[in-house]
């Protein structure tokens, strides 16, 4: 990062469950499925970093997680967090998000991952679809716009069958990519960031992150499964994550 962000009164999230699950979870997962993972030296060793994935299925987000060459804080919809798996979830330090209203804590949250040198995970399409990046929301620009961090692009294949509904599972044996892309970076913005820079940086990383997954998909020689079936579609949401005067 370009500049040290100030300290922060946030907790970062936790990490013990997180990095202790990761080898037995990503066991179970090579059990079950083909993995293969590409690119994984595009992400920084060290530091801060986010990684901006595109959104297809029902398991990307633990995919992401388990899967990175680093642990992930993945912003996951507050809707998952109710129940026992609310609890594994924030044992395993994901991040709930608002999607529908400004959430100021999950931007705290994610700040403070950054700061200390950790790895956030964001899917700026909000939610599953085709994974072409139709909709495209500001929150990974934003992040990087706040720290200096680089943004990662991750391109999803495989992760729902074609033609599957939003909670379809790919086959077992199925082949699923996880392709790394070059990172984008941008110069830290001071406070205040204005609409027009954060939605400038964020019209310029979509552009990167179209090219890194028409490079993805190339390399692999597959194609995303398509749009979700007539009436799966969700309601576009916003990303809860906005410009907030105490976001440190």
């Amino acid at each position: 990062m370009s500049a040290e962000l100030p300290a922060s009164s946030t907790e970062h999230p936790p990490t013990r469950v997180l990095r202790g699950l990761r080898p037995l979870a990503a066991w179970l997962v090579r059990r079950r499925w083909q993995v293969r993972v590409h690119g994984t030296e595009q992400v920084p060793t060290h530091g801060g970093v986010i990684l901006a994935a595109n959104h297809v299925g029902v398991i990307d987000g633990p995919l992401l997680a388990v899967l990175a060459p680093r642990p992930v804080h993945a912003l996951t919809k507050q809707e998952m967090f109710a129940g026992p798996l609310g609890a594994f979830l924030r044992a395993a330090g994901q991040v709930p998000l608002d999607r529908f209203h400004p959430d100021p804590a999950a931007i705290r949250s994610c700040l403070r991952v950054l700061r200390d040198g950790g790895v956030v995970g964001i899917f700026p399409e909000g939610t599953r679809g085709a994974g072409r990046l139709e909709r495209f929301h500001h929150g990974a620009a934003y992040l990087a716009l706040v720290t200096g961090a680089p943004v990662v692009p991750v391109t999803m294949i495989g992760t729902r069958p074609p033609g599957g509904g939003t909670n379809a599972l790919p086959p077992r044996g199925e082949a699923l990519d996880l392709v790394f892309g070059q990172a984008w970076r941008t110069a830290q913005q001071p406070w205040p960031r204005t609409r027009e820079q954060v939605g400038a940086a964020s019209v310029l990383l979509r552009g990167h992150m179209l090219s890194e997954l028409d490079g993805a998909l190339s390399r692999t020689r597959r194609s995303l499964p398509g749009p979700l079936p007539a009436g799966q579609s969700e309601d576009d949401p916003d990303t809860g994550l906005v410009e907030h005067p105490r976001e440190l």
